[in-house]
């Protein structure tokens, strides 16, 4: 038996054994480099799956062998990356004419919808077709919803979201008829959005004329006004309804909107009864999500409902040190257990840590090490907790030059959204405010603009070094 034929059949009795987390984190990635009477050498792709390996689940790698008729004396670990398995920094992405462009020159999404509508919308269509309607209304542009990134290959399983992940693989393989609402509740930054995109990613890919609709109920509901307002429910309608798939973000934020709710109602029921796919996320069980219609709440428990949980610490050291290898960086042991020692709850918190690392790092041209992490970390501990909603509006006002009535008035120029935009991000990310707090705050009436203003800086603090150092400036106002 070959090499590669042998270890699939090990791989494929250990996966009896373990939990389908632990198999899919410590052992998938690994392969058979070698195996004699001596010893039997394991590849696997970085240091920290290695210590894992070699802690707990070497006995079973030698009983495994041995039940395929292979006695090596001791066994081996070596860091082995496969070429087929080298993350792509560079995905290519599609333009309107669904020809591929390099990411590096694709067009950002832009804060404003594209489409009148508000939605997202993902064909294997040509770009003539991608916004037309059934219907045969006149063709709109729909921005690209799903992140090509989001992938089942890229999602880390753990004993908090394995029930989930396998659901969302079952729905992927045949949408519609297994689990259909597949609807998935927990906390902020535990890995909804991206299994749910995982999904229409997978589907796209096996069938690319599928009709793949991922949206935020934002989104949904600025496309429902913008139908009323420009009279085009009709067209509407029709974009929603002829979905294969449908996945909408956050539904609690439609609990409340009378309108809204009847309107996704009857989407939600000719899609249902069509056998066509819908999933669902929100922060908490459809029980529990005040001023939701009954009707909406009974459907939405129809097929499954799962509670995704907070990652563990294994699953937390595997995301930190996945996402470490794909800056290309490998991060010793002890830093990996310190990030996920500290930083629990929220996996998008997690990647903000490693991110500040390597990038204080970087910037220094230092290794990563246990001293730098818990000394940024440390710092960000002992800040005092005392800060207010009033402080951080007056702070943020100041360091971008305007006045704090301005920044809580209604004007809509670029030098005070901006600025407004950031002090909601902040008021989010250091106090925790819920998004009608927030909005409250800034004299908004509509809690949406909070959602889309803390969604827009998170994704500019990636991208754009201004902001990011604006964010950092402010915060070390706030707690000099």
């Amino acid at each position: 038996m070959q090499s590669g034929n042998l270890w699939q059949a090990v791989l494929g009795e250990i996966e009896l054994s373990v939990s389908r987390g632990n198999f899919m984190t410590w052992f998938k990635p690994t392969e058979l480099l070698k195996c004699d009477d001596t010893t039997a050498v394991i590849g696997v792709p970085n240091v920290f799956i290695k210590q894992q390996l070699e802690r707990k689940y070497t006995a079973l790698i030698a009983e495994t062998l041995e039940k395929n008729g292979l006695k090596p004396e001791k066994v081996e670990y070596k860091i082995h990356t496969t070429p087929s398995k080298k993350i792509i920094d560079d995905p290519v992405v599609l333009d309107n004419d669904r020809q591929p462009v390099s990411s590096a020159n694709a067009p950002r999404p832009s804060g404003q919808m594209q489409s009148s509508f508000g939605s997202t919308y993902r064909s294997g269509q040509g770009g003539q077709d991608a916004g037309r309607s059934s219907s045969g209304a006149a063709s709109q542009t729909y921005r690209q919803g799903l992140n090509d990134r989001y992938t089942f290959d890229s999602f880390i399983v753990g004993s908090g979201n394995e029930l989930a992940y396998a659901a969302c693989q079952a729905i992927a393989a045949s949408p519609g008829t297994k689990y259909n609402p597949l609807f998935l509740y927990g906390g902020v930054g535990i890995g909804k959005t991206h299994l749910m995109q995982a999904v229409g990613n997978a589907v796209l890919a096996a069938k690319p004329g599928a009709r793949v609709v991922y949206v935020s109920s934002e989104q949904f509901l600025q496309g429902f006004v913008d139908a009323l307002r420009y009279k085009k429910i009709s067209d509407f309608n029709d974009f929603y309804r002829t979905a294969d798939v449908l996945i909408v973000d956050d539904v609690q934020f439609i609990a409340g909107k009378e309108k809204a709710q009847e309107e996704f109602f009857h989407t939600f029921n000719t899609l249902h009864q069509a056998n066509k796919q819908i999933i669902i996320s929100s922060d908490k069980p459809p029980r529990d999500i005040p001023t939701l219609e009954d009707r909406l709440r009974s459907r939405f428990v129809w097929g499954m409902s799962i509670d995704m949980q907070i990652p563990d610490f294994e699953t937390r050291c595997a995301i930190v040190q996945t996402k470490a290898g794909s800056h290309a960086v490998e991060l010793p042991s002890d830093v990996v257990e310190y990030l996920a020692n500290n930083i629990q709850t929220n996996i998008r918190e997690l990647e903000g840590a490693l991110n500040q690392l390597l990038a204080f790092c970087e910037m220094r041209g230092l290794e990563p090490n246990l001293a730098i992490v818990s000394g940024l970390l440390g710092a960000n501990k002992t800040r005092p907790k005392h800060i207010s909603a009033k402080q951080i509006i007056e702070r943020t006002a100041r360091h971008f030059q305007i006045s704090v009535d301005e920044i809580l008035s209604a004007k809509r120029d670029k030098d005070i959204v901006m600025p407004r935009q950031v002090a909601m991000y902040i008021l989010r990310s250091e106090l925790h405010l819920s998004f009608p707090k927030i909005a409250r705050e800034l004299g908004r009436k509509d809690h949406t603009t909070a959602i889309h203003s803390v969604e827009k800086i998170e994704k500019e603090m990636h991208i754009d070094n201004d902001i990011r150092t604006a964010v950092n400036d402010i915060k070390e106002l706030l707690y000099a």
